[in-house]
């Protein structure tokens, strides 16, 4: 008797509480997806055009990306684009990336190399490549991309230079990866469609917090001016995301968004090489500025809350007419992410089936506790390319 007393107790203080957390996480998710979120469905990039076009210095840093090198610099050289060059750092490769350079490059007009034979202690020898590259670029504008990208188009220069004006420094652009067969390459392609849903929302309401090095555009005058990656030199990531986190602004950052500036990329393909990269990545997010961590922690403890708090209060109140009203509360959630994701997928170039984004909406909520709980745990990282 006093087990069920103590027990009924319990379930009194829970249910409200937890209630109260299931509205709060929803209406926070809610305000997002409508009012941020959306933004995204109703931004437009302006129309290519290369009549008045200024010089383009596009830097691709490899470390023994032979293959890759021999498929995208007949792309690269390619682009419809009356000003460009294009740099290719060699970081101390040993698949004779050298030897193909130093031969075929003669080929290719546009196309030239800067190779690295050491690396100086301590430094991060990606963000030492990409220095050296952007250092001896010729041109005000540098557009960044990797060895394992490909455009999706020949106007993928122009696309982007498009975008800059006298008052817009930085550009945006979208690098998804390929579609191919297996849970994992549905994972990465939807958690690739998450972040640029969250970064390119942002920054078009004037909270820009990071790019992706994949596809990302800035003047040179601007990395020089701050001094590079000069804070965070030693920290394995952020050559993309932490500088932006530091330089990027409500003024001088547009967003591109034109399919043909899209910047193809292979994911992963091992869970193994998947999970190195997402530890690398998380890891940077702790160096963020304090309003950028608190918004995507919100979002993404929000998430988990929704879901969790929902799972515990609808068997608890299975035979109360309350679990309606808390079932349509978590479908109306649903819904409208589904409505809005699906027409982001849309200008997204329709990477995803948007019939799974609920199923995935539930497993990301999982991914966040997991991935969070797994950052938290302190362990020492070796400086590496990937």
């Amino acid at each position: 008797m006093h087990s069920d007393f103590t027990n009924s107790l319990i379930l009194t203080a829970l249910i409200p509480f937890l209630f109260s957390i299931f509205i709060i996480s929803v209406a926070f998710q809610l305000y997002f997806i409508l009012f941020v979120f959306a933004k995204v469905i109703r931004h437009d990039s302006p129309v290519i055009s290369i009549g008045k076009a200024q010089g383009v210095s596009v830097i691709v840093c490899a470390w023994n990306e032979l293959a890759n090198l021999k498929e995208l610099l007949p792309l690269l050289n390619a682009q419809e684009y009356p000003t460009f060059e294009v740099i290719i750092v060699d970081d101390r490769s040993w698949d004779k990336t050298f030897d193909y350079l130093l031969t075929e490059c003669a080929e290719f007009q546009k196309i030239r190399f800067i190779r690295i034979v050491q690396t100086p202690e301590h430094l991060s020898s990606k963000k030492y490549a990409l220095t050296l590259g952007i250092k001896s670029a010729k041109y005000e504008t540098i557009l960044l991309t990797d060895a394992d990208c490909r455009p999706q188009s020949n106007h993928w220069i122009a696309g982007m230079a498009e975008c800059l004006s006298p008052d817009k420094e930085i550009v945006l652009g979208f690098s998804p990866y390929f579609k191919e067969t297996g849970f994992l390459n549905k994972l990465i392609r939807y958690e690739t469609f998450i972040t640029a849903i969250q970064y390119f929302s942002f920054a078009i309401t004037g909270v820009p917090y990071m790019g992706v090095g994949r596809n990302l555009m800035y003047r040179k005058s601007l990395f020089l001016q701050n001094k590079g990656f000069a804070k965070h030199t030693n920290i394995l990531g952020g050559d993309d995301d932490l500088f932006m986190n530091d330089v990027a602004n409500e003024k001088n950052t547009a967003v591109c968004l034109n399919p043909d500036t899209f910047m193809y990329s292979f994911p992963k393909i091992t869970w193994g090489a998947w999970y190195r990269q997402k530890r690398r990545h998380l890891s940077v997010g702790k160096y963020y500025q304090f309003r950028n961590k608190a918004l995507l922690g919100g979002l993404a403890s929000t998430q988990i809350l929704s879901w969790l708090s929902f799972l515990i209060l609808a068997p608890l109140l299975i035979h109360n007419p309350l679990v309606f009203w808390i079932l349509c509360v978590f479908l109306l959630r649903l819904i409208s992410q589904w409505v809005v994701f699906s027409k982001a997928n849309k200008t997204f170039d329709n990477t995803l089936d948007v019939f799974a984004f609920p199923f995935w909406d539930g497993i990301f909520a999982l991914y966040f506790l997991v991935m969070g709980i797994n950052n938290a745990i302190p362990r020492r990282q070796k400086m590496r390319w990937k």
